[in-house]
């Protein structure tokens, strides 16, 4: 069976064979095939065809089979009704579009066809894996760097809807984005629904005075309701956040929400929230801060937090451990730097025009370590280079966006290959 996707990548290109002709053996000839539009509508606008002697100027739709425009309703729908060519590889059905048909199941090249079949149909980790090293350096240097500009626009769009909600406070939104980032994959929801039930406001009131910092985090993640501590410290914390609760109208979240099922004692939800005061703690305007920071080193700084006292030889209430300062790893601030505040200072860059944070986010991500995780490590024993965070982010994108939903015809390295 013919793949319409594969039908839009031969028109984009024009590999054709043979001469084409229209369903009344009129000469075609594809002076530009227009732009591939990816949204509702016809799938090229502003095509420009020669057909016959007239050149044409318009939309062209492309479908398997002729039928298919009203298997897919295109008859009633007045966006289609004004295109000046409809491609098939069968025209299986006379159709009135009042336009020209062009069928051009002769005029594909069949061995093309089977390596793309070959291509999307293995069953390897992506889908080109035993062909990726082969492809050009340059290549693949010039895909990672539009990737990873993808991936950043991409989280614009997470960005712009938060700022939407929250009366474009960039300072609100990246306290709670930042938040959710304290939480990693395991608790990041729970820390976002904390940050979104305990406005910044409170706490900047309160920035001055850790203790009560811990309280209105402790608090509002349920972590003091409902129990009497033998310890004195949360004790101490579960008074001062009844009073506070009183004073804000505060409601905390579901303490079950949190997770501590395969989590390393150091990055059980206790010591992230205790890491997280200290953070609020040492800069009352964090966003300010970030947008101000030169250089990465300034803003690893920041994010160099320890827990407070009690948590030295704790890692949740009332069980004493093993002397230890807990504080927030290397690792672990690479992943907030690269999952948080790079893309924030992309946005914001995008959002007010202002190139010069869009390409300090870009060095920055270029001055990080890649991650090290299964998708990386895969990709690094096919060949390729990853020498930063920049690559490492690129690279993460690609697999989720374009191997795995088999995408090879929108990756020039799937591309390259086929050709």
């Amino acid at each position: 069976m013919m793949n319409e996707s594969y039908l839009h990548y031969l028109w984009k290109y024009r590999l054709f064979e043979n001469e084409l002709t229209s369903d009344e053996d009129e000469v075609i000839k594809i002076e530009n095939p227009g732009h591939h539009n990816l949204d509702a509508g016809p799938d090229f606008f502003e095509a420009k065809i020669r057909i016959g002697l007239t050149l044409w100027v318009g939309n062209v739709e492309i479908h398997v089979r002729s039928s298919d425009w009203h298997k897919h309703n295109h008859d009633k729908d007045p966006a289609y009704q004004n295109i000046i060519l409809h491609v098939v590889y069968e025209n299986d059905k006379d159709i009135d579009v009042n336009a020209p048909t062009l069928e051009i199941k002769n005029n594909v090249n069949k061995r093309l066809y089977e390596r793309y079949l070959n291509l999307i149909n293995n069953k390897n980790w992506i889908p080109c894996e035993s062909l990726a090293s082969r492809v050009d350096y340059f290549i693949w240097e010039s895909w990672k760097e539009r990737l990873a500009i993808e991936k950043l626009e991409h989280k614009a769009d997470e960005i712009k809807t938060l700022l939407t909600k929250h009366k474009n406070s960039w300072e609100e939104c990246f306290y709670i984005s930042i938040a959710r980032n304290f939480g990693f994959k395991i608790n990041n929801a729970p820390f976002e629904l904390l940050a979104k039930s305990l406005p910044l406001k409170y706490l900047a009131k309160h920035k001055n005075n850790l203790f009560q910092l811990e309280a209105l985090l402790y608090g509002q993640a349920g972590f003091l309701s409902g129990r009497e501590f033998e310890d004195a410290y949360p004790r101490a914390l579960q008074k001062e956040y009844k009073h506070l609760q009183a004073k804000f109208s505060l409601r905390p979240v579901d303490q079950k929400l949190w997770r501590f099922l395969r989590l390393r004692p150091a990055n059980f939800p206790h010591i992230r929230l205790a890491q997280f005061a200290q953070l609020i703690h040492k800069s009352s305007s964090l966003f300010s801060f970030v947008l101000e920071a030169r250089e990465i080193e300034d803003i690893k700084n920041l994010l160099i937090v320890k827990a407070s006292n009690y948590w030295q030889d704790h890692y949740t209430f009332d069980k004493a451990s093993a002397g230890k300062a807990k504080f927030l790893g290397n690792a672990a601030i690479d992943l907030i730097i690269i999952n948080t505040i790079i893309p924030y200072i992309f946005v914001f860059g995008m959002v007010k025009n202002q190139q010069l944070f869009k390409e300090r986010a870009l060095d920055f991500l270029s001055e990080l370590p890649p991650e090290s995780n299964s998708i990386i490590k895969k990709y690094s024993t096919l060949g390729l280079e990853i020498r930063n965070a920049f690559h490492s982010q690129a690279l993460i994108y690609l697999k989720k966006n374009y191997c795995t939903p088999k995408k090879c015809l929108h990756c020039p390295v799937g591309k390259k290959i086929l050709t």
